[in-house]
């Protein structure tokens, strides 16, 4: 508890404490003249009178709905203000910052799930959007093979705010380039030709939406590609022979960049 002083007033510090506020805090409100101790003591003390403190609880009061200073002022000195209607607008505000919090939390608990998952869609609208053969639980097995690598984050962080319809676009433009890549070998485009280089390019903007592929990264996935069961039996199955040829335009390309595919590493 603190006790008044008997001279009349309660010091900075004891106003302080009683208020629940800082001394430095006091001192600032007095230095802009919001609320300022009335009396003086004979050593030269300055004190907060009675009424001085019930300005401050007025002041603590209301700073505690968030208005400022400036407003807290002209509640307090302007007999014009309309108090309520301050609070109101104050209310608004605050209900305004609680919708873009609510926003704030749903996306958060998105990324999370994203960083978590992946993919953020069901496993209904995951077959809907990509095919019967999709299976769902590649996105996950994906984190446990990559979720070390900053690449699953930059994905994890595109996949947080997509859409279904944006994944149907992505997952189309990747059926296209697919085809595309079959096409090419049906024609015999040779590995290092310009249309192979092409298609090549291609890979490495439509694999951009997932994350920034370097052509080090597109070599290492042109491996993954051919040696990997599942991704072989993908290719392979768009057109026969199609895991071994992307390898190799892809390695053709690197090396006309100056980048050694035997050596090129995930970076």
């Amino acid at each position: 508890m603190v006790d008044p002083e008997l001279d009349g007033g309660l010091t900075v510090g004891a106003t302080a404490e009683l208020l629940g506020v800082t001394v430095r805090t006091l001192h600032h409100w007095d230095e802009i003249g919001l609320a300022s101790p009335s009396v003086r003591t004979t050593a030269g003390y300055r004190r907060y009178t009675e009424a001085d403190q019930q300005r401050l609880h007025r002041i603590v009061a209301y700073r505690e709905t968030g208005l400022g200073l400036d407003a807290i002022r002209g509640i307090l000195d302007d007999a014009t203000t309309e108090i309520a209607a301050t609070l109101r607008e104050q209310r608004s505000r605050l209900a305004e910052r609680i919708r873009d919090l609510q926003q704030l939390d749903e996306r958060l608990e998105r990324m999370a799930e994203a960083h978590e998952r992946g993919m953020l869609l069901s496993d209904e609208e995951q077959s809907a959007t990509f095919g019967p053969d999709w299976d769902p639980r590649g996105s996950e097995q994906a984190r446990v093979v990559w979720g070390d690598f900053p690449q699953w984050a930059q994905f994890a962080e595109r996949s947080a705010s997509r859409t279904r319809e944006q994944w149907r676009s992505l997952s189309e433009a990747m059926s296209t380039l697919q085809r595309d890549l079959g096409d090419a070998l049906d024609q015999g485009v040779a590995p290092g030709s310009p249309e192979a280089n092409a298609l090549v390019e291609r890979h490495r903007e439509v694999f951009s939406d997932f994350f920034p592929l370097t052509r080090q990264m597109q070599v290492c996935l042109g491996r993954m590609y051919e040696s990997d069961r599942g991704f072989a039996a993908h290719y392979d199955g768009v057109r026969a022979g199609l895991a071994s040829w992307f390898r190799q335009i892809v390695d053709e390309a690197a090396r006309a960049h100056g980048i050694d595919p035997d050596t090129a590493t995930w970076q």
